[in-house]
């Protein structure tokens, strides 16, 4: 059967009109995004027009490996064969193997893991794990900090924009700058169960932090008596160059999040991970305090597994921190060109971001940069960055690529703009 890509892109998108979201296809349409994906792999999207992209979004972090890895393709092809989802009547192989790995690469001493299907979940469980364990009331999290859209996950998140429609959400958070020591000390205190923070703030625009301030944070909360949890959703499994993005910096958390990658690109799976301490204190009066009907399913068991072994065995972390200073050297040899326009470029790894000066100059600069069948990302809590996030398996000659590609959308951003001024 021939399809026709015109017909299908138009019915697709006003089927996205009158069933899905109105506003997303508006967008979509508008930034010139409007034919559907066909297919994908490695580096590469396809759509249904022909058109081939190279993907420097990544997913937001779940491609580290590219698309159809073929060893996690294999390995939930082989598990689909047996089982896809457990019945929660017996002990499942596939979860206590996954969560035996995660002890084995996890920082520190974060023996257990729980095992859910999304970075928020993951963010969610860590939160009722804090109140379990300290019986505390009180989360102080990062102003711009992006955990997810659930009603925890978002009430620790910290940009307003997504908050306010829907107050009133959990009781009882604070924010204070990221990266600011004196303003995290004055704000926990006994009364707080954990701070929580993302090592590198993803969708706040790839904000490192400041050197020393991680074991600020760290000092700050054991003293006080409070946890840590550090949100490593989007920076696990190699993205910064480390397995986790908390070994640049030396600070073990007290829990850990992590999503995105852990699936290899294949399945959706979140998980947080904790000391034992404090699994005990969420688990041993009742078993069940926490659970899941789909989280720690068989075939999203086994891709994590199988993406966690490929991302050692490719060496994918050292490929990381080598490609990531050749990314973020041509990003700033760009930015000394461009100075009228481009605040600063930043990154760690295969992470990194570009801040204009003008408001809504990113988003001209993601619509070129499509226009030359690149994808950039957009990020939500700093609308004047777009991030560079692709998969860990790039090439040296695809990366300089993106870099000459995002260079000339840049120019011809700037060109535009001065011209309507």
């Amino acid at each position: 059967m021939t399809i026709d890509p015109l017909r299908t892109s138009e019915e697709t998108l006003e089927k996205y009109r009158n069933y899905v979201n109105p506003s997303i296809a508006n967008l979509l349409k508008f930034a010139g995004f409007a034919v559907p994906e066909k297919d994908a792999s490695g580096i590469y999207i396809r759509d249904l027009a022909g058109n081939e992209y190279l993907d420097c979004v990544g997913g937001f972090g779940a491609f580290s490996l590219g698309h159809l890895h073929p060893r996690v393709v294999q390995a939930v092809q082989n598990q689909l064969q047996k089982e896809a989802l457990k019945s929660h009547y017996f002990m499942s192989t596939e979860l206590a193997d996954l969560c035996e790995l995660l002890s084995e690469v996890t920082p520190g001493d974060l023996q257990y893991s729980f095992i859910c299907n999304s970075g928020t979940e993951a963010v969610e469980g860590a939160l009722k794990a804090a109140r379990a364990h300290t019986g505390r009331p009180v989360f102080v999290g990062a102003i711009n900090g992006f955990h997810g859209k659930t009603f925890g996950s978002l009430s620790v998140s910290g940009r307003e924009v997504y908050k306010k429609p829907f107050y009133p959400l959990l009781p009882e958070t604070r924010h204070v700058p990221f990266g600011d020591s004196a303003a995290m000390a004055e704000a926990v205190d006994e009364r707080t169960a954990a701070v929580i923070l993302e090592v590198i703030q993803g969708e706040g625009g790839v904000i490192l932090p400041p050197g020393g301030y991680l074991r600020d944070v760290r000092r700050i909360c054991d003293e006080r008596g409070a946890l840590l949890i550090l949100d490593e959703v989007r920076t696990a499994f190699g993205r910064t160059g480390e397995m986790f993005a908390s070994e640049h910096y030396g600070v073990i958390p007290d829990i850990v999040t992590m999503a995105k990658a852990l699936g290899g690109g294949v399945m959706p799976i979140g998980a947080f991970s904790a000391k034992p301490p404090i699994w005990h204190s969420l688990f041993d009066a009742n078993p069940y305090l926490h659970s899941s009907t789909f989280g720690g399913n068989p075939l999203a068991c086994a891709a994590a597994v199988a993406a966690i072994r490929a991302t050692i065995d490719e060496d994918l972390c050292d490929r990381s921190a080598a490609l990531g200073e050749k990314l973020l050297s041509g990003l700033q040899e760009m930015t000394a060109r461009h100075p009228a326009h481009i605040k600063e470029a930043r990154g760690k790894g295969l992470l990194a971001g570009i801040e204009f000066l003008l408001d809504d100059f990113a988003a001209l600069v993601i619509t070129a940069c499509g226009r030359r069948k690149l994808l950039v990302a957009y990020s939500l809590n700093n609308p004047k960055v777009i991030r560079i996030e692709p998969p860990l398996i790039i090439s040296k000659t695809e990366l300089d690529r993106a870099i000459s590609i995002i260079d000339e959308s840049v120019s011809e951003t700037a060109k535009m703009v001065e011209g309507l001024g």
